[in-house]
């Protein structure tokens, strides 16, 4: 078999600005902390002491939200890709266990139940909603009084935030970009979102901006450096570290639009680490970045305020800053105050992505953006540096992963399609004549073809000109193919080359 790797490069974009201090990097040869305090499952004593101050939860119910989190996450990237077109999204519901995920055909409610999940059937498809919000992106620049907008998945519908007043605005908009009027809703909102910047002395990194020194927190370490907020600096600046020796300079900075991501490369004085300082004394560790799903409990960490805990409340949001529009946050209830920015987000031990801005504070109350990390890593082909640890499995009484059938040589891909080429020269789209959406990350897939018969097998990206080839396996006998890139909405697409018959394909996904 051949496997190939592609990985995908994203376009830079310079912004100036400047946020606050968080995780510092330890200086080689500095001895590390022993106060990494972890209990069951590999996750810290500190994160579920936060959950137990923020959502009222005691060690054991953390940590079993936290491994039902990771379940919930493997189950949704399965039904999105096995669904297709059918998949309206999946989310926990308030009591952050029940797993639901709403479906557009009836008769896919059966995959949901085997899986464990509570099916939901809705109107429209997560991906019907994607292009409404994409259709809203396209036309932000007219989004005067509207502080953002996102997919509920909850409800089915594209939500807009607009300021109080500016609901007509907020209508006009929708009917501009041809969102059609039974696909949205309208909610006001007082917070006025802005990048968490502050210049106050804590434990930072320092940057030269504009001839001066501006300051941000380091978010996680990745192979070579770090990746933090990326209005922390443009491409070229230098960086020095919390004691004022040189550290490092920007390689990646994309803010404002299609993210708030930065990467520094640092110099050989600098050992990146599997941990998050939490400002206590303690290092929270990094084992993974399995993405939480909607309605998980999630922990952040900053220099203001600590760490703090509270739930995952939408993705893929666009947010309305001063500074111009960006698209692709997660949203949440988590407070954030100036000098959090840059800082790092944790479901567990799992890295989450990166403080981008909110409303509010930790007084009264508000909701933070973050950036999704697994995004920054895929767009600049980084490795998250981690303490190789992880979650334990789900307990006992969650209900098991069904069994796929077996499919042979690709028996190991998490979802098994099938088809069948009646002539040579002619194709199919997988799922089911239609597409999923993926997470950011590895995908792989594997394809099996009938006796005499060479197909191949491609893997499209939807773009806004349409589907575009981002990976493929052309070679003679079975194919492989391996993909890490953004989210975003996919398909498989096997080609008869020559001979005809049925094949079997095998897909997983983030």
């Amino acid at each position: 078999m051949q496997r190939r790797r592609i990985a995908v490069a994203a376009a830079v974009v310079v912004a100036g600005g400047a946020a606050v201090a968080f995780t510092l990097p330890s200086m080689a040869g500095t001895t590390p902390s022993s106060k990494t305090a972890t209990k069951s499952g590999g996750v810290s004593a500190q994160i579920l002491a936060a959950m137990e101050r923020d959502l009222g939860l005691d060690g054991d119910q953390a940590t079993a939200r936290l491994q039902r989190s990771k379940w919930a996450s493997r189950v949704s990237a399965r039904l999105s890709a096995q669904t297709g077109a059918d998949f309206g999204g999946a989310w926990l519901a308030t009591d952050g266990t029940t797993l639901k995920i709403a479906v557009t055909d009836a008769k896919a409610q059966a995959a949901v139940k085997a899986a464990g999940a509570v099916p939901v059937l809705v109107k429209r498809s997560e991906q019907t909603l994607v292009t409404a919000k994409e259709k809203l992106d396209a036309v932000r620049s007219d989004a005067d009084g509207i502080t953002g907008w996102y997919v509920d998945v909850s409800t089915n519908k594209l939500v807009v935030v607009a300021k109080p007043g500016e609901t007509g605005a907020a209508k006009k908009l929708a009917r501009t970009a041809g969102v059609a009027a039974s696909a949205v809703s309208f909610v006001t909102s007082t917070a006025t979102p802005k990048p968490l910047f502050d210049l106050r002395g804590a434990d930072p990194y320092f940057i030269r901006v504009d001839g001066g020194t501006a300051r941000c927190s380091i978010g996680f370490s990745v192979e070579g450096g770090f990746v933090t907020a990326g209005h922390c600096g443009a491409v070229g600046s230098t960086t020095t570290g919390f004691n004022q020796q040189a550290q490092g300079t920007v390689r990646a900075s994309t803010f404002p639009g299609s993210a708030d991501m930065g990467f520094v490369e640092v110099n050989d004085n600098w050992t990146p680490r599997a941990v998050v300082n939490d400002f206590e004394g303690n290092e929270l560790p990094v084992a993974g970045a399995t993405e939480a799903p909607v309605g998980a409990a999630v922990c952040r960490s900053g220099s203001t305020t600590g760490t703090r805990c509270g739930t995952i409340l939408a993705k893929n949001q666009t947010v309305v800053y001063p500074e111009g529009a960006v698209t692709g946050l997660t949203r949440t209830n988590v407070c954030a105050e100036g000098g959090d920015s840059g800082g790092p987000w944790l479901s567990g031990d799992q890295a989450q992505g990166l403080t981008s801005g909110g409303s509010g504070d930790c007084t009264v109350g508000g909701e933070t953006f973050f950036q999704p990390v697994n995004e920054m890593l895929a767009a600049e082909d980084l490795t998250l540096v981690t303490s190789g640890g992880g979650a334990a499995e789900p307990p006992a009484e969650e209900p098991a992963e069904q069994p796929t059938e077996s499919a042979g040589a690709c028996a190991d891909q998490a979802v098994q399609l099938g088809g069948e080429l009646a002539r040579a020269r002619t194709a199919q789209a997988q799922p089911n004549g239609g597409a999923f959406r993926a997470n950011a990350g590895e995908q792989t897939a594997c394809l099996t073809a009938a006796e005499g018969a060479d197909f191949d097998l491609f893997l499209q990206r939807l773009t806004s000109r349409g589907f575009r080839t981002v990976a493929s396996d052309t070679g003679a006998g079975d194919k492989e193919l391996s993909f890490n890139g953004r989210s975003g909405t996919y398909r498989y697409v096997v080609v008869a080359t020559a001979g005809t018959g049925a094949y079997t394909l095998g897909v997983s996904t983030p």
